[in-house]
């Protein structure tokens, strides 16, 4: 049994290393997922106007919108929202002419064809939506966003759409929107209004009720204050880090039209990513369709919410198992080669050995036939020294039958290879001196 043990060895090897190859190779599709819950599920996409983001205006007929565009550079429909600096629209425009018309925002999909088919040379904001032949220009960023969703400017894409339409160079970028804090007589009401009831609705406002339950700041109750679309030309007010003053450790949120500014705890750390998200996503809706003021915010705090699920802000990663076989996996490559060597190592071993494999059998069968042969002829001090030959390969047979080691079995036939030269010297015949018969034997 011991001379079988490199074999066993040597098969157990490569079966180790085929199963730590299978488990490597499975473990790649593994996946991990953390979350604090369950997310809220994204909504499904709704037809149009079953949000309320339709605002039921009228429009003249498609003949009156065309002749309305003829007759005048700047056709402005009752409803519309966007304004922008005309004189850096014209500058945008070089020495062509511009032709505008601004449509209410709301409008459904056949009343902002007849928009687009008013006039083919003219350029279109529906809403704050800016349009023209095949091109759409949309805002990319924070400062242009709280312009257009907040005062309703739109100068920055129209001018940069004027501008590629008339082959003119793009114009440069605007200042960042100037901010002012609130007077006192601003703040007096909204204050009121948040110690009383926790938000604050102003006259104007889309908003009739503010969000009864959010998981976006869990632990603390939210303040909301609600403006309508603020005016353009001017530094618009900046509610937020004054009321965050004034209520300190309480979340803050701002609506100004379709513009949510936060301002409060960890502000510096999600507010400026869940607007790139919100707006990211969303500006292109926005910027065409009269959502309600309620609608903006309530989508706002789904989003917020949904980055606080991802762990990303303020809030300790929850507690993952211990597991062992992603703690061992860096190993398993390290183990699979280990394997791999081993087997090759007994492999080389065992193409080595056959060849004294086959010279043991063979030589005990040798001086087998070789005792036999001389037993006929010895007496005496021969015959004694056969004897111990023929007690040295019976030895040597056992140990073979019993598998142990050749090492001991070589020196057992050497042993009796000796007592047999010494007999063949006693009888004085040199043919049956072990290395002449075994040499004329196998030849």
């Amino acid at each position: 049994m011991l001379r079988r043990w490199p074999e066993v060895l040597r098969w157990t090897l490569l079966a180790v290393a085929v199963g730590v190859l299978v488990t490597f190779l499975l473990v790649q599709r593994q996946s991990t997922y953390v979350s604090y819950g369950q997310a809220p599920a994204p909504a499904n996409p709704i037809p149009e106007g079953s949000a309320g983001e339709l605002s039921g205006a009228t429009l003249p007929s498609a003949e009156q919108l065309s002749a309305m565009v003829k007759s005048s550079p700047v056709v402005r429909l009752p409803g519309a929202i966007a304004t922008w600096d005309d004189h850096a629209v014209r500058a945008a425009a070089g020495t062509a002419e511009v032709r505008i018309i601004a449509a209410p925002p709301g409008l459904p999909k056949d009343l902002r064809e007849r928009v687009r088919k008013a006039g083919d040379d003219a350029v279109r904001i529906l809403g704050t939506e800016v349009s023209g032949g095949i091109y759409g220009v949309s805002s990319d960023r924070a400062a242009e966003w709280i312009r257009q969703f907040g005062t309703g400017d739109v100068t920055s894409p129209l001018a940069t759409l004027v501008a590629k339409l008339n082959h003119q160079p793009d114009p440069p970028d605007r200042p960042p929107l100037a901010r002012r804090d609130p007077t006192p007589a601003e703040l007096a009401p909204v204050t009121a209004g948040l110690r009383g009831t926790g938000h604050y609705l102003a006259p104007g406002t889309t908003a009739k009720t503010p969000p009864a339950t959010t998981s976006a700041f869990p632990g603390a109750q939210p303040l909301y204050v609600v403006l309508p679309q603020q005016p353009p030309g001017g530094p618009m007010v900046h509610f937020g880090p004054a009321l965050a003053r004034e209520f300190p450790g309480r979340p803050v949120v701002v609506v100004y039209g379709s513009w949510v500014e936060y301002d409060g705890p960890s502000a510096a750390e999600f507010a400026d990513v869940a607007s790139a998200s919100f707006y990211g996503q969303f500006g292109d809706r926005l910027s065409k369709y009269a959502y309600p003021q309620s609608t903006v915010l309530n989508a706002w705090l789904d989003r917020v919410t949904a980055i606080r699920y991802a762990g990303l802000f303020d809030r300790p990663l929850p507690y993952t198992p211990f597991d062992p076989l992603r703690v061992a996996l860096p190993a398993l490559p390290w183990l699979f080669a280990a394997c791999a060597a081993g087997f090759l190592i007994l492999s080389v071993r065992q193409v080595r050995q056959p060849a004294r494999t086959v010279r043991t059998p063979a030589r005990l069968a040798g001086l087998t036939a070789l005792a036999v042969e001389v037993s006929g002829l010895t007496d005496g001090e021969s015959a004694a020294s056969l004897t111990c030959g023929i007690t040295r390969l019976t030895a040597a047979r056992e140990a073979f039958d019993e598998q142990l080691p050749d090492k001991h079995v070589q020196e057992l036939l050497d042993q009796a290879e000796s007592e047999l030269d010494t007999t063949a010297e006693l009888l004085g015949r040199a043919d049956y001196r072990p290395a002449a018969f075994l040499r004329g034997r196998l030849a």
